[in-house]
């Protein structure tokens, strides 16, 4: 098994993965760090705290790393989903299934990263997604966490399903790509609104406004994508949004945070290393419901305190001031 892309989710994964007793390599695109984590023991940067099993090898040889693999995991953040992909297209083990494991959408294109890969690796590869409630913090200290596994093709899935069920991981199958992968993008937009309220103070009554009205955002550009309602629902829907929107842990939740408190997103950006998915997201998002005739305010209003400077009290007075409607619209 390889695991393309060594931060805290990819990192996680392959945790579980080895608790499976499978034989897992975590590509990584710095030669210096994989050395350093493989020396180490520990994804400082990324998962400080949890020690790594020695047999749990960190490689920056791209080839080597995939070339006996019987399961790739593309982890890498998705903004970078194309650039690595170009790098495992020359080398790609034909046959071989990959599973995204990545929460965005690319600014460029407005594509998924399943659809990143398709396009880069090629449509004859194997694919499925993974997404839901995971921050993985808690996924590599063995916490319990549910997830939802996707794929049109209905073996894949429980392959993936079954290569990572453990006691504290169980993934759910659905055949919803688009559902899966759209829940867990437009989620993070959610969670950096729900960072701003709390950097705020605005409250517990605006938390659960935020993530009801959130959720209805997401599932009417869901619905205009392709994708089930049910599934916004399920896991990689309210599930993944209510972890992102009332956990410290979770990095969209944090950046909002801080701007809440003061800062702009270039003074965030500048003090992290880790990739917000939902600020790029916000972006694409923006393009979407314009192009889809999707009404969604709260998104609209992150994007204008996230890249117009809009004081964040200013935004959330024009959200509660609009005009009056029914709570099903």
């Amino acid at each position: 098994m390889t695991v393309i892309g060594d931060g805290a989710w990819g990192t996680a994964l392959a945790l579980v993965l080895h608790d499976n007793n499978f034989r897992v390599t975590i590509w990584s695109h710095d030669a210096t760090y994989a050395e350093t984590v493989n020396h180490t023991h520990e994804n400082s940067k990324f998962l400080p705290g949890v020690t790594l099993p020695e047999s749990l090898t960190v490689s920056s040889d791209m080839a080597g790393a995939v070339s006996d693999s019987h399961l790739l995991v593309m982890a890498a953040p998705t903004q970078f989903v194309r650039s690595v992909s170009e790098r495992l297209a020359p080398c790609y083990p034909k046959g071989v299934p990959v599973l995204s494991v990545a929460k965005g959408i690319e600014r460029e294109t407005l594509l998924r990263p399943s659809q990143i890969i398709r396009e880069v690796v090629g449509r004859s590869a194997p694919l499925a997604v993974l997404s839901g409630p995971s921050h993985a913090e808690e996924v590599a200290r063995k916490m319990p966490t549910s997830v939802s596994v996707a794929s049109n093709n209905f073996q894949l899935a429980v392959l993936v399903q079954d290569a990572f069920t453990t006691s504290y991981f169980r993934p759910y199958t659905t055949n919803d790509v688009a559902g899966v992968e759209l829940g867990g993008a437009l989620k993070n937009v959610i969670g950096i609104a729900s960072g701003i309220l709390d950097g705020l103070g605005a409250g517990d009554n605006a938390k659960s406004a935020l993530i009801t009205r959130g959720l209805a955002e997401i599932t009417r550009l869901g619905v205009a994508l392709g994708a089930r309602r049910s599934t916004f629902a399920g896991l990689s829907g309210i599930g993944d949004l209510i972890t992102t929107c009332i956990s410290p842990h979770g990095r969209n939740h944090r950046c909002g945070y801080e701007i809440g408190r003061g800062k702009t997103l270039q003074q965030f950006l500048d003090s992290t290393e880790q990739a917000i998915e939902g600020v790029w997201t916000c972006q694409s998002v923006r393009q979407l419901a314009a192009r889809h005739d999707v009404e969604m305010p709260i998104c609209e209003q992150v994007y204008q305190v996230l890249f117009n400077n809009k004081p964040p009290a200013s935004a959330i007075n024009d959200l509660m001031t609009r005009q009056t409607r029914q709570e099903e619209d």
